[in-house]
């Protein structure tokens, strides 16, 4: 992923040293930007963040100083990319974004902390896949903006430090787990990202709808809320296959109908599961008894990442309570059995999980 200045033109630079560095401008497609919310009053839910977020930002403003390192971190989808976005513009400052994927080197790291400016963002997502040279320059810019440099081999070797300018890092993880310790220790916020409610959902649908000039019904939007999986990056998607569907049928609007079934010819049913969950759940009934089963053995046999399944399609389906983790593996939940159509398993009912 490319770092992308929020108000900077494109700067070329030399493909051999700064391949996966390039500085330019948002190149996210139209329907991405149009539908971006800038500032907090347009971004729907996670409400107690915005709250604590705008606090910390007019106090950080009152006092002239830079940001806390933030660390946002939750299931994919939820806004992250687009948060730290506003934190920058509510912040009066620019940003710069990028992945861990892409900080091969030392000097890529070592490159853009020191072209930061003062008090400007660096957004870094997937930040839980850094390696440990790079998060290891990271520490000392972080805690003291100095960056600890090395010039010349082996006894010859030399260590300086150079100061750079103070920032703010904003890191993005699905798996904040795997954080190391003395990396996670040096974020001053941290906050979680929770799944969208139905109401929530419903509000993001209906101020997408309205910048794509569309019409829909409140039982249209709630409709494929959902379907959604609590995710707004999913019921936006949603949202212009509906349209699409919508334009074919000549219908002015989308309503609960229109939704129901143009959700149904994508195969996305009544909870938000697709074929995949399906296909999932199915495997484990039919063949692993309803589990536990391992992820390594539902991957190969589901023929799909096992990191795809841990990181994708496992969160939602534990928030809904239909797959359960155990320490033997994974289980297909009472309630996955019933959605699914198929009859609880006798010991689950003696168990008393049948509820």
């Amino acid at each position: 992923m490319a770092i992308i200045p929020s108000d900077e033109k494109p700067i070329n630079k030399d493909t051999n040293s700064r391949k996966n560095i390039e500085t330019q401008k948002t190149n996210l497609d139209t329907f991405e930007n149009n539908i971006r919310p800038n500032t907090f009053d347009e971004y729907v839910g996670q409400a107690h963040i915005k709250q604590n977020l705008k606090i910390t930002i007019e106090a950080a403003k009152k006092r002239e100083e830079t940001l806390d390192h933030i660390l946002l971190y939750g299931p994919p989808g939820l806004g992250k990319t687009t948060l730290a976005s506003i934190i920058a513009k509510e912040f009066g400052s620019s940003i710069k974004i990028t992945s861990a994927p892409a900080l091969e080197r030392p000097r890529d790291i070592i490159g853009i902390l020191m072209s930061l400016k003062e008090g400007e963002i660096l957004f870094i997502d997937e930040i839980h896949r850094l390696n440990k040279v790079a998060e290891e320059i990271l520490y000392p810019a972080m805690e003291d903006f100095i960056i600890d440099m090395t010039t010349g081999k082996t006894q010859a070797a030399k260590t300086f430090r150079v100061p750079m300018k103070k920032f703010t890092l904003i890191g993005a993880t699905t798996k904040a787990g795997s954080l190391s310790s003395p990396l996670r220790d040096r974020f001053g916020i941290i906050h979680r990202l929770e799944f969208y409610t139905i109401e929530e959902l419903i509000e993001v649908i209906k101020r997408t709808s309205s910048v794509l000039n569309t019409k829909i019904t409140d039982e249209g939007a709630k409709e494929i809320a959902l379907r959604s999986r609590g995710t707004p990056r999913i019921a936006n998607r949603f949202i212009k296959r509906v349209r699409d569907y919508a334009v074919v049928q000549n219908s002015d609007s989308i309503t609960d109908s229109i939704a129901k079934e143009a959700l149904d010819m994508l195969k996305i049913d009544q909870l938000g599961l697709d074929t995949t969950d399906i296909s999932l759940l199915e495997l484990m009934i039919q063949k692993y008894n309803g589990g536990p089963v391992g992820l390594d053995t539902l991957s190969a046999a589901l023929g799909e990442d096992s990191t795809t399944i841990e990181e994708v399609y496992e969160p939602f389906l534990l928030q809904a309570g239909i797959l359960q983790r155990t320490p033997r593996g994974r289980k297909v939940s009472p309630a996955g059995y019933k959605h699914l159509g198929y009859k609880v398993p006798s010991e689950q009912i003696t168990l008393g999980f049948d509820n």
